[in-house]
């Protein structure tokens, strides 16, 4: 099994930054790529960032200049950075991980941390 085991979520001000870090733990060979996509009440979830084995990024047109993603590959966690923060940044994140194992890629989900954004 694998579990992507997250944190740093919570309640911040508009303009405040906040640090979610995701650590993959389990059974897999290595792992493609990770990220973090969120949903807010009644909209559809949505990518924000991920990052590949090789340090390629895809970012969601809202978030950037605003989000940094980060991979520590030997301790299977990413982490994301978030500054200037906005309300519209409020949401449950999800860590996103597609694991390889035996050539087969399998995608695990966490199971979502609040990012709450608010005055």
């Amino acid at each position: 099994q694998v579990q992507l085991v997250e944190s740093g979520g919570g309640l911040v001000q508009p303009g405040g930054s906040l640090r979610l870090s995701c650590a993959a733990t389990g059974s897999f060979f290595s792992i493609s790529s990770m990220g973090w996509h969120r949903q807010a009440p009644g909209k559809q979830r949505e990518l924000v960032v991920t990052i590949g084995s090789d340090g390629s990024t895809r970012v969601a047109d809202s978030v950037k200049g605003r989000f940094t993603i980060s991979r520590d590959n030997a301790k299977n966690t990413v982490y994301l950075q978030m500054n200037s923060l906005k309300s519209e940044d409020t949401a449950v994140y999800y860590c996103i991980g597609v694991t390889l194992n035996w050539g087969l890629q399998n995608t695990y989900w966490g199971p979502g941390t609040q990012v709450t954004v608010s005055s």
